[in-house]
């Protein structure tokens, strides 16, 4: 039996060039560890007897994480490990999902820039093909529960609502400088301004002024939690973030502080709420409870955002591309 013992991986998952922190026996030593993603090897950063710090190489194997030092190998430890499934592309912010699984990214652009592709489609077989164009800055994406797909424009200040085969429309205009969309479960679909402003839209496409945040406060990523409050998150320069959350009546609070630029948010089925930020000094995605107690759930670079899927995988949404992780968390 090997006297190198894998007891604990954290966090539970990551994207190439994230980072684990492994805790066991024997795991360095004189002999420098070499750490295995399947057949690949990743880089040590930290090394002790019974601690490891590794980097997940640009491309693993996608096999179970293993300890080799010295001619002996440790007991084999399951780590979720993102799969990049499209690239080239422009997120700022969560890709969308719909019913059978397809994922949706914006190819934004810089400010005032025109791109040739709007929003791409990518299907199970992770092909990428256009799916919308003309939107300048496409920004926040949500489906209705109709499968249609609305779209922000931070340029135009406009909604755009496209149906199953790409034939587009707006939904509705003046939305100042447009970014985050959500829908509540009767079916008015809510759009953040980046001035700290959000919008209601009712089904009748009437416009209310739902709630005005702190103007410090970007509206950029919204999402509904099981309470139905409205979670808010915009980034700043600040390393001691908050995210703000909406009562139905319009009155903001604090729900949490403490994150290094919170973007995308998404919830489970369990009320988990999931926010690309750094925290204590690690960058990814936080998992916060319903206790509001928070852990580095996911370790990558560059993730603007993030949706659960149907398969009960996470897509992670990096500033030029889509990653598949299998976490085996459900959906609400």
């Amino acid at each position: 039996m090997s006297s190198i013992r894998i007891d604990r991986v954290q966090p539970e998952a990551a994207l190439p060039g994230g980072e684990f922190t492994i805790r066991g026996e024997n795991l360095g030593g004189e002999v420098r560890p070499e750490i295995l993603f399947g057949d690949a090897c990743g880089s040590v950063i930290v090394g002790s007897g019974n601690l490891v710090i590794a980097r997940v190489p640009e491309a693993p194997s996608y096999g179970e994480l293993t300890v080799r030092r010295g001619g002996e190998l440790s007991n084999a430890y399951h780590c979720a490990i993102g799969i990049q499934i499209a690239d080239s592309l422009h997120p700022v912010a969560s890709p969308a999902c719909d019913a059978d699984g397809n994922i949706y990214a914006t190819f934004s652009g810089s400010r005032g820039q025109k791109t040739a592709v709007s929003v791409y489609k990518i299907d199970l077989n992770y092909d990428c093909r256009p799916f919308a164009s003309d939107i300048m800055n496409a920004t926040g994406l949500a489906f209705d529960s109709e499968g249609l797909l609305y779209v922000s424009s931070r340029n135009d200040g406009i909604i755009y609502q496209i149906k199953p085969n790409g034939e587009m429309s707006t939904f509705v205009e003046g939305m100042g400088i447009a970014t985050g969309l959500a829908f509540d479960p009767a079916g008015n679909l809510y759009v953040g301004d980046r001035s700290g402003t959000i919008f209601k839209i009712n089904p009748n496409r009437e416009v209310f002024v739902f709630a005005t945040l702190e103007p410090s406060i970007a509206a950029y990523h919204l999402a509904f939690g099981p309470d139905s409050y409205l979670y808010v998150t915009g980034p700043t320069t600040s390393s001691f973030d908050a995210i703000q959350r909406v009562a139905p009546s319009g009155e903001a609070e604090l729900f949490f502080r403490g994150l290094g630029r919170p973007q995308g948010i998404t919830f489970d089925r369990d009320g988990n709420l999931y926010c690309a930020a750094s925290y204590a000094g690690n960058r990814g995605v936080v998992r916060i409870n319903p206790k509001r107690e928070a852990q580095h759930f996911l370790s990558g670079h560059g993730i603007v955002g993030l949706c659960l899927m149907p398969s009960r995988s996470m897509a992670i949404a990096t500033n030029n591309s889509i990653f598949r992780v299998d976490v085996d968390i459900a959906k609400p």
